[in-house]
C-alpha cells in the first residue's frame, strides 16, 4: 500500500512542527561552553531555536530562527522608536504616538520588561505573542494594573503569533505598569514597569 501525503497532510504536518518548534524555545537555556553557568536570566531560555548573539543553536546565530532573529531568545527590536535620552528620541503625541514593540513570551515574560516614557507622552504598544500561549496586555496606573481593575486599558485574548496595539497617554508621575492577567501569568511574574522621566 503506497500512502503519500497530500497538500493538506503536508500543511498539517508543517503546522504541527512549527508549533512544536516554538514550544521548544522555553525548554533550554544557553550554557557557557565548559562552565555549566547560565549566560542569561531565568525565563529567557532559547533551546534549539537559537541563542544570544552569534552563539549556535539548531537554527542558530542571528538569522530568522536564531538568537536575535524572530524565534530567538535575545530580542532587541530595532523597530521600536528610541526612548527618552536616546539619540533620535521624539516624544509621542496623541496625533503621532511613539511606537514601542513588546513581545509576550511562552516563558510568561514581557520583552522589554521596562519601558521608559516622558511625562505626558503618548505611546502605542504593539504587542506580539510568541509561542502557543494566549496572553493579554494591560497598561495604566500600577495599582489598577496589579488589581486587574475593570476599565484599565487592555488587549485581551492575544493568541499565538498575533500582534495587536494599544495606545496610552502617561499623564501624571505614575507609578505605571503593564501586566498579563491570564490565570496564573501575573502570579508567575508576567508584568513590567513604566519609568516616567
Amino acid at each position: 500500500m503506497n500512502r503519500s501525503l497530500n497538500g493538506r497532510g503536508l500543511g498539517l504536518l508543517g503546522t504541527a512542527l512549527a508549533v512544536a518548534g516554538i514550544a521548544l524555545i522555553g525548554i533550554g537555556s544557553v550554557v557557557t561552553a565548559g562552565t555549566g553557568v547560565s549566560s542569561q536570566p531565568a525565563g529567557f531560555g532559547t533551546a534549539m531555536m537559537g541563542a544570544f548573539g552569534n552563539a549556535s543553536g539548531m537554527m542558530g546565530g542571528s538569522g530568522m530562527m536564531g538568537g536575535s532573529g524572530m524565534m530567538g531568545g535575545a530580542w532587541n527590536d530595532p523597530a521600536s522608536a528610541p526612548g527618552p535620552g536616546a539619540a533620535g528620541f521624539v516624544a509621542g503625541t496623541p496625533a503621532a504616538p511613539r511606537v514601542v514593540k513588546v513581545i509576550a513570551t511562552p516563558q510568561l515574560r514581557f520583552l522589554p520588561a521596562v519601558v521608559t516614557v516622558q511625562a505626558g507622552e503618548t505611546i502605542t504598544f504593539e504587542v506580539t505573542t510568541m509561542g502557543p500561549v494566549v496572553h493579554e496586555f494591560m497598561v495604566g496606573p500600577a495599582a489598577d494594573v496589579a488589581a486587574d481593575k475593570a476599565g484599565t486599558p487592555e488587549i485581551a485574548d492575544l493568541g499565538m503569533m498575533q500582534t495587536r496595539s494599544l495606545t496610552y497617554t502617561f499623564t501624571g508621575t505614575g507609578p505605571f505598569a503593564f501586566a498579563c492577567h491570564v490565570p496564573g501569568h501575573y502570579e508567575a511574574g508576567m508584568s513590567g514597569t513604566i519609568v516616567v522621566q
